[in-house]
């Protein structure tokens, strides 16, 4: 399937047609040997409730976006290097059906397609790019992946201390570690995440204990091979620059999916975008 669509005319178009979609605000798609293997939209779990997404599968790249104008303009680009990517299917349940995990180091959350065949055929289409993509890579399958939040909707309650209820003037947090729906209080904290940010994040008090006596653990192996000169603030360990300091890049991080969100007003809701019964996805060959 890819070599046959590799260098071809109808690939070139299709790929331009996707960069056009975005516009200024994407990165261009277009390299050599690069083949667009089919599209999609397909239901993100977010923060405060799932929206739909379009969904790009490349050969070597995963890219999706929030739709402005269906097949016209989309916006809030994404990608991610397939591999780099897991997936995990998931249970059906009544209200909850055809859905799985998309797992990479940065971020793991969840999708779900109109109807099982079209999983599959997600399923099955990324897993052989994954595939192709770590053979010529030469590199092994990714271990560590970030934890996918969990939904605000999920719990009432503060998931750490189970005492807090959350309200308009108490505000739900997420630890950047657990993925948990926390309170201000549980997660004062912030850490040193390098897979996820360059700064350090918010994290709950339980993570924050088990990533700092890991940390220490590991800084008093080194030190007992060879003495080495302190990092960060003087008196505090580099990892924990920012520790308990109020806003940091982890806030700002908490409405993402909120801005991405603000073009889908043509799709309020999935019964509305797969309620007509027709095909979401399309694979080319």
């Amino acid at each position: 399937m890819v070599d046959s669509l590799a260098n071809t005319e109808i690939n070139s178009q299709r790929i331009a047609a996707v960069e056009s979609c975005f516009g200024a605000s994407g990165q261009p798609l277009a390299l050599p040997g690069r083949v667009l293997l089919g599209e999609g939209v397909l239901t993100k779990e977010c923060r405060k409730k799932a929206k739909p997404r379009i969904f790009f599968l490349f050969n070597d790249i995963l890219v999706y976006g929030s739709v402005v104008l269906p097949k016209r303009k989309y916006r809030s680009q994404h990608v991610i290097p397939l591999e780099e990517v897991t997936l995990e299917p998931l249970p059906e349940t009544p209200r909850a059906k055809n859905r799985w995990m998309i797992k990479t180091a940065r971020k793991s959350f969840v999708v779900s397609a109109a109807s099982a065949t079209e999983r599959q055929e997600w399923i099955s289409h990324i897993e052989e790019c994954v595939r192709r993509q770590l053979r010529a890579t030469g590199r092994p399958p990714s271990t560590e992946h970030a934890a996918p939040w969990i939904p605000d909707k999920a719990t009432d309650i503060c998931m750490r201390c189970t005492q807090t209820r959350f309200s308009a003037l108490t505000r739900r947090h997420h630890c950047r570690k657990c993925g948990f729906v926390v309170c201000a209080e549980c997660s004062r904290e912030r850490f040193l995440l390098p897979r996820l940010s360059p700064k350090p994040l918010r994290v709950c008090s339980l993570c924050y204990r088990e990533l700092a006596a890991c940390k220490r653990r590991e800084e008093e192996e080194e030190e007992e091979e060879e003495e080495e000169p302190g990092v960060g603030s003087p008196g505090q360990p580099s990892y924990l620059s920012g520790a308990g300091t109020g806003a940091s890049s982890g806030d700002e991080e908490d409405s993402d999916e909120d801005k991405e969100g603000s073009g889908d007003s043509n799709w309020s809701s999935r019964v509305e975008f797969y309620a007509s019964g027709v095909s979401w996805s399309a694979f080319h060959s």
